[in-house]
């Protein structure tokens, strides 16, 4: 047992989208539809199929090949915005696509410059149906150690649920020891909490414990219970709850901040 709600959607699974969604690459707008579908082509969050008729099918490059996929057989695409080009990253489903994906196109993520779920800024993956995202204020006791030396310690901290995901402790900057956190220039994004503002890396002894804290100054409105405050890996430290330490976990992905 995991400790925490583990996804369940399995892999191949499709559902409609409610959610207007847009991109934009160097400017252009390249799609905008409200007639998306929600692939999940691993277990743990789904991936935008928009229909063909809603992206701006003159910014598209036919690159003359078709390959097989589990969604169907689709025609490959690159994707050219004024000098931008985005090679291989876009494909078009044919009508021999399974599960009503035929005449559905997929982007790469990392083609676009931006994407919006209606008008709010969406990062790394589109927002999974089924995944909770919950930010409640609690009075455990929360102590964070690594090699005995403690970093934080609180009666106020703020704990993140996440479908998924461990648990994550959130703590008031006063209550860390922040002389020890040697600020890094990592930055990550979440879909539901938005961009990191702050890594910390810790120096115990002679061992540097690379980026084992973060935090959110301006998380998206549904977290704003978690603005300024820093978190520590579960996986990197020490965590104690109530007394108890909790064993680390091992999360099997990478998006775990």
């Amino acid at each position: 047992m995991s400790g925490y709600p583990r996804a369940i959607v399995p892999i191949g699974h499709v559902e409609p989208c409610a959610r207007r969604i847009r991109a934009v690459l160097n400017g252009e707008w390249v799609l905008d539809t409200s007639g998306a579908r929600y692939v999940w082509e691993s277990q743990h969050y789904p991936h935008y199929y928009v229909p063909f008729r809603d992206v701006r099918q003159d910014l598209l490059v036919d690159e003359h090949d078709v390959e097989q996929y589990r969604e169907g057989a689709a025609r490959q695409y690159g994707l050219r915005v004024g000098d931008t080009y985005r090679p291989g990253t876009v494909r078009v489903h044919t009508e021999r696509s399974v599960e009503g994906l035929a005449e559905m196109v997929r982007f790469e993520w990392d083609a676009l410059d931006t994407w919006f779920e209606e008008d709010e800024e969406v990062f790394v993956h589109p927002r999974d149906p089924y995944t909770r995202v919950d930010a409640l204020r609690s009075t455990r006791r929360i102590r964070v150690e690594i090699d005995g030396e403690v970093l934080a310690e609180t009666g106020s901290p703020v704990l993140v649920f996440e479908t998924g995901l461990p648990t994550r402790y959130y703590l008031n900057r006063a209550e860390v020891d922040l002389g020890r956190l040697m600020p890094t220039g990592t930055q990550t994004a979440c879909p539901y909490k938005g961009r990191t503002s702050n890594y910390w890396s810790v120096r115990i002894g002679d061992t540097t414990h690379h980026d084992v804290a973060w935090a959110y100054d301006f998380p998206s409105h549904l977290m704003q219970p978690i603005a300024g405050m820093v978190a520590f890996f579960n996986e990197k430290t020490d965590l104690f709850v109530d007394g108890a330490r909790l064993p680390r976990p091992k999360t099997g992905w990478s998006e775990s901040a």
